[in-house]
């Protein structure tokens, strides 16, 4: 296998991207380059930072997409709007629910690509699981994702517009006259781990969660999300000074001889040095903890030898380890772990004094469980031995 690329080669987007009827899509534009739009269109300097203001609140606050509707604005005002710009999010080609109330839903972006987005309700809350790109670069041969070819990364309108079709789908907009906080929050966390590794698009992940967490908009607490990374090194440290949200990594390995061969990207960032960045993170972030994700698969990471050695390689970082019970695809070249042997690889570890919950699958029905997202239109099946050949293994 060809090393892992540090800036994977991927085709980048205009600044301000247009459609093919010359309007730009408003969804996605941060503060200052929403007033930029403004003015370009012809709003008085002067009165910019307030449109942007009035129009982030109906974007972001109330789900409105009908300039038309936005009636503290004067009608030809909304008129230049209209003739200006879009409100835009992406396409819902399907969506599916699981047994367990699991929603997947397929969605459309530019240029025909679909990425899948997931939604899943539990009593306390209800996390919605997003992609940062069309595809992946890693190739983590435990991941359904990790077989899609890398096509681009997703757009901060791409991104911040999976949450704003997630909350359309559940009615969780106010209906005009309504308070903003009227109706219950049942998207109330956002974790970073569909399809894509967010920090090799840094930029459009920063600024989408910008707007995610923006209080007079969508408007959750950085504590709410989580990005997950497989371990772009040079990126942890920027992301607890731009984003400063919770962080998790795609740990799976406690060797660098298994890790090479379950998460490529090792190669480059191995154990010791993505640990290093690990260490700084939850004070320049303000962070409680790290998690580690660490998916079990039989005979290759699940040992106690593995548990131990995982204790004595965090110790010193706040942290929380995730164990994932590996939710299988077909042509996968790795097996589930047995329950009892994730329940003793738990036991060691929480008798080390850390959190270890096993994470409970779901969505598997219609393939929305962790690890399994890829989008439809690429799902063509590849063999165990190909699957193998691509990984290296």
């Amino acid at each position: 296998m060809t090393d892992t690329p540090i800036t994977p080669d991927v085709t980048a987007l205009p600044r301000l991207p247009k459609r093919a009827d010359g309007k730009v899509n408003l969804v996605g534009l941060t503060r200052p380059r929403l007033r930029e739009a403004l003015i370009a269109a012809g709003t008085p300097e002067k009165q910019a930072k307030m449109r942007a203001d009035q129009l982030w609140q109906w974007i972001y606050q109330r789900g409105e997409a009908d300039f038309a509707a936005m009636t503290n604005l004067a009608k030809a005002y909304r008129a230049t709007l209209a003739e200006h710009f879009v409100i835009e999010r992406p396409e819902v080609v399907s969506k599916q629910v699981s047994a367990d109330g699991t929603r997947k839903y397929l969605v459309r972006i530019s240029g025909g690509h679909e990425v899948e987005v997931v939604y899943i309700p539990e009593e306390d809350r209800g996390t919605l699981c997003i992609s940062s790109q069309v595809g992946c670069t890693l190739t983590c041969s435990f991941c359904h994702t990790g077989t899609q070819k890398l096509v681009r990364n997703l757009t901060a309108g791409e991104i911040v517009g999976q949450i704003m079709v997630a909350r359309d789908d559940l009615d969780e907009w106010p209906n005009p006259g309504e308070g903003s906080d009227l109706r219950p929050r049942l998207l109330s966390n956002i974790v970073l781990m569909g399809m894509g590794e967010p920090l090799y698009n840094f930029e459009n992940v920063r600024d989408a969660m910008k707007i995610a967490m923006d209080p007079e908009g969508i408007s959750l607490s950085r504590r709410r999300i989580t990005l997950s990374t497989s371990g772009v090194v040079p990126e942890i440290a920027r992301t607890a000074q731009e984003i400063g949200c919770q962080l998790a990594v795609s740990f799976h390995a406690t060797t660098d001889e298994v890790r090479d061969k379950l998460v490529p990207i090792n190669r480059k960032w191995p154990i010791a040095a993505l640990l290093d960045a690990l260490r700084a993170y939850p004070k320049a972030s303000n962070s409680e903890r790290i998690t580690f994700e660490y998916v079990m698969l039989k005979g290759v990471n699940d040992s106690d030898a593995d548990a131990r050695r995982l204790v004595q390689l965090i110790r010193g970082i706040p942290a929380k380890i995730n164990l994932i019970p590996f939710n299988e695809w077909p042509g996968a070249p790795h097996e589930r772990s047995d329950w009892e042997r994730i329940e003793s690889f738990a036991d060691i570890i929480y008798k080390a004094g850390y959190a270890s919950p096993i994470r409970t699958p779901r969505g598997e029905d219609i393939m929305a469980a962790c690890g399994q997202l890829k989008s439809a239109t690429e799902r063509a099946r590849k063999s165990r031995a190909q699957v193998e050949a691509d990984a290296g293994l």
